[in-house]
């Protein structure tokens, strides 16, 4: 069973962004009059999603104030990462408590996208089974991610949900991961305190044959530096998209 948590990783220094990350954090950078952080949110409502957790480390009380209304209103509940940062892994792994003990959404918070037809996280939730995965990552085409000058992160079987692999140090891999995906709870069993990368859930799920993703239908933007946030607009544009 699929719970209706969601958690928002806010909590990175956004050191891309340059000067703009001194004085905004990342998830509240504007992208046509609407910061990322409100994308997520409206994303999340129109899948089903409930309760939000979000964490918080740079600019913290920026993103507090900011969700203040929805946290008063019990719909978002903060995870306090002030004391230190703890990567996306360790995140989550902190957070556990309040994201409950069903399988949930975890949405990084830079992450923007504009779907196709169908909603991308309901296609998730969709696809979803616990019987089979642990982790269910969203995958995004890598030559169509709009402002992403990686190689890949993963091989995958274009279609619906497919057990996925990492590419090793030698290749360059079709799709890359777009910062959206479910998780159990479980997975995070055993797994250290403090700092550490969800790439360790990841590897751990894929050692069980439990690591499956799901390519995207629709657009996907990076918004990683000052000069990615003109182009994600003018691509959002050209999409009719708001």
């Amino acid at each position: 069973m699929l719970g209706d948590h969601a958690m928002i990783l806010a909590a990175g220094l956004g050191t891309r962004m340059g000067a703009l990350s001194d004085d905004t954090p990342k998830p509240l950078t504007m992208v046509k009059n609407i910061c990322l952080l409100d994308r997520l949110c409206t994303h999340a409502k129109a899948a089903g999603i409930q309760k939000l957790v979000v964490n918080v480390h740079h600019l913290a009380a920026q993103i507090e104030d900011h969700l203040k209304d929805d946290i008063r209103e019990g719909l978002v509940e903060i995870s306090d990462e002030r004391a230190g940062l703890l990567e996306t892994g360790g995140g989550v792994k902190n957070a556990l408590s309040k994201l409950g003990s069903d399988p949930f959404f975890v949405l990084n918070g830079d992450a923007l996208w504009v779907d196709q037809a169908e909603s991308n996280l309901l296609r998730l939730k969709s696809a979803w089974n616990p019987e089979q995965m642990d982790a269910l990552l969203l995958l995004v085409p890598t030559p169509e991610a709009l402002g992403y000058d990686g190689v890949g992160d993963f091989f995958a079987v274009p279609g619906g949900a497919q057990p996925i692999r990492f590419r090793n140090e030698a290749e360059s891999a079709p799709f890359m991961f777009g910062g959206v995906q479910i998780l159990t709870p479980e997975i995070y069993k055993d797994m250290p305190n403090g700092a550490f990368s969800n790439r360790l859930i990841y590897r751990k799920a894929a050692r069980a044959g439990r690591l499956y993703g799901l390519p995207i239908i629709g657009h996907w933007m990076h918004v990683g530096t000052k000069g990615a946030i003109a182009d994600a607009e003018a691509r959002l544009v050209q999409l009719g998209a708001v």
